[in-house]
């Protein structure tokens, strides 16, 4: 099976699997997503102001790719010469480290605590009921959340099988 329909289906699956991925945010229990929501900007904006944008540009070293001799089946050689590749430059914030820290510190002092959950599977994505999450609820080992098209996000806690 060759050809751009298969190849388009591919990248489609891709994409999808692309777009199902975890979250990662300010949890305490009972509280409303807009109130997390608001005390993460208001942290961001102290550790913004803490700890500055610090862009610095930094480049590679370069690479130097030596010389060789070349010879073909008549015994003929000539010689190549080597050349130097420049190295890449890039912008560093070095102050990124520093604000996340600030940031996460801020919102520890106000009873949050950063988590990363992971995306539901498909099938606790099917059983919940479609709800978008307003009030943080209490996390277990199995939560997991599932995102919606414009942002939003549901925090689903599976039950588990009796042991």
């Amino acid at each position: 099976m060759t050809g751009p329909a298969p190849r388009f289906a591919l990248i489609a699956l891709l994409g999808l699997a692309a777009c199902d991925t975890g979250l990662s945010y300010y949890h305490r229990n009972g509280v409303a997503v807009t109130r997390m929501q608001s005390d993460t900007t208001q942290c961001q904006v102290a550790a913004l102001k803490d700890a500055p944008v610090a862009n610095q540009i930094r480049q590679n070293p370069p690479v130097f790719f030596p010389g060789r001799q070349i010879c073909n089946g008549a015994g003929q050689c000539y010689y190549q010469p080597g050349y130097w590749i420049p190295g890449n430059t890039y912008t560093v914030d070095v102050n990124q480290g520093l604000r996340t820290q600030v940031e996460t510190q801020c919102m520890a002092r106000k009873g949050y605590q950063p988590v990363n959950l992971p995306a539901c599977s498909p099938a606790v994505r099917q059983a919940a009921p479609p709800r978008q999450t307003t009030t943080l609820p209490t996390l277990t080992p199995q939560s997991c959340v599932i995102k919606y098209e414009g942002g939003g996000w549901q925090v689903v806690s599976p039950a588990t099988a009796p042991s």
